[in-house]
C-alpha cells in the first residue's frame, strides 16, 4: 500500500468517526463532590450525579405539629452521620404535611457535617445500584431521595430497590441509607382479587396470597416506617401563624387572617403544612403591597 492509499484511508475512517461521533451522547460531566445535593441524571443510558446548585432550605424548626416524626428521623440521620446502625426510611401518609420537607430539613442541618442527599426519579430507581458504587468510596455520608415513590406491577426499579434495602448478594455500603416518600404504605397497588389468595388455616390463621406477600415484602426493607396525617384545624392555623411571622406580618395583620386561612383550606380540600404555607405567601404580599 502506498502513502496515497494509506492516507485516503485514513481519511476516510476520520470521517466515520466523526459521524459516529455526532450520534453517540456526550461523556457525562465531572461529578463536583464538593456539593450538598446532587440530582440522578440520565443521558441515554448514561448516568451522573449532577450538582444542585440552588438547594431549597426548610429547617426542623419551620415544620410544626410533627414532633415525633422530627425527633425519629433527626435521630436516625445522627446515628446515620455517628458511623452507628441507622435505618432506611419510608415516610406515607396525607400529602402536604412535611415528609419531603423533613429529608430537606435534614440537610440543612447536618451537610455541614458531611451529610449528602442525591435526589432519585422514581423512573430511575433501576439504577440504585450503579449509584451506590458511585459513592462507595467516598467520606461523606448519603441520603438516596425518592419523593412520592409507587410502582405499578413489572417495574424494574422494584426489584433494584429491593435489592439494595436488603437481600442483594453485595452490600449497599454503609456510607447510604435510603429516604422516599409514598402515598402508599406498601409502594404498590393493592386490588381486591390479591385478598382471594388468601389462606385459611384451621387452626384460623390467615396467610395472605404471594402477590401480597411481595408487596408487603418491600415496604418491609424500610427499617423506619413514619407515618403523617392531616391536621386538626387549630394545628393547621398554628402553621399559618408562625409563616405570617416568619414573612414579617403584625400580631394584628395575623389575628385578622384566621378566616380567609380557613376559606383558602376549604377551596383546597386541605388543612396541610404546604397549604398553610401558600397561604401565608399570599396574604403577606397583599399586607405589604396594601
Amino acid at each position: 500500500m502506498n502513502s496515497y492509499d494509506l492516507s485516503t484511508l485514513i481519511s476516510r475512517a476520520e470521517r466515520v468517526l466523526a459521524q459516529l461521533e455526532a450520534w453517540l451522547p456526550p461523556a457525562p460531566p465531572e461529578i463536583d463532590w464538593s456539593a450538598q445535593a446532587y440530582r440522578w441524571r440520565k443521558r441515554g443510558a448514561r448516568g451522573w450525579l449532577d450538582a444542585v446548585r440552588n438547594v431549597s432550605s426548610i429547617n426542623l424548626e419551620d415544620l410544626q405539629h410533627v414532633e415525633r416524626q422530627k425527633d425519629i428521623i433527626d435521630r436516625n440521620t445522627r446515628h446515620f452521620l455517628e458511623k452507628r446502625p441507622a435505618n432506611n426510611v419510608l415516610m406515607t401518609g396525607a400529602r402536604g404535611t412535611g415528609k419531603s420537607s423533613l429529608v430537606k430539613a435534614m440537610l440543612a442541618a447536618y451537610g455541614a457535617k458531611g451529610l449528602r442527599l442525591i435526589e432519585v426519579d422514581k423512573s430511575d430507581m433501576g439504577d440504585l445500584g450503579d449509584i451506590v458504587d458511585l459513592v462507595s468510596q467516598r467520606p461523606e455520608r448519603f441520603i438516596v431521595f425518592c419523593d412520592d415513590l409507587s410502582f405499578e406491577e413489572g417495574e424494574p426499579g422494584y426489584k433494584a430497590l429491593k435489592s439494595v434495602l436488603d437481600g442483594s448478594i453485595s452490600a449497599s455500603g454503609d456510607n447510604v441509607l435510603i429516604y422516599a416518600t409514598s402515598n402508599r404504605r406498601h409502594l404498590m397497588p393493592e386490588y381486591m382479587s390479591e385478598n382471594l389468595t388468601a389462606k385459611h388455616q384451621t387452626d384460623g390463621e390467615i396467610h395472605p396470597g404471594e402477590t401480597v406477600e411481595e408487596k408487603i415484602s418491600l415496604s418491609e426493607r424500610f427499617g423506619l416506617w413514619l407515618s403523617f396525617y392531616p391536621f386538626k384545624q387549630d394545628d393547621y392555623l398554628d402553621i399559618v401563624n408562625y409563616w405570617l411571622g416568619v414573612h414579617g406580618c403584625s400580631p394584628e395583620s395575623i389575628a385578622t387572617s384566621r378566616t380567609e386561612a380557613l376559606q383558602w383550606a376549604l377551596e383546597r380540600g386541605s388543612r396541610s403544612g404546604r397549604v398553610a404555607r401558600q397561604f401565608a405567601r399570599d396574604w403577606a404580599a397583599r399586607q405589604f403591597s396594601a
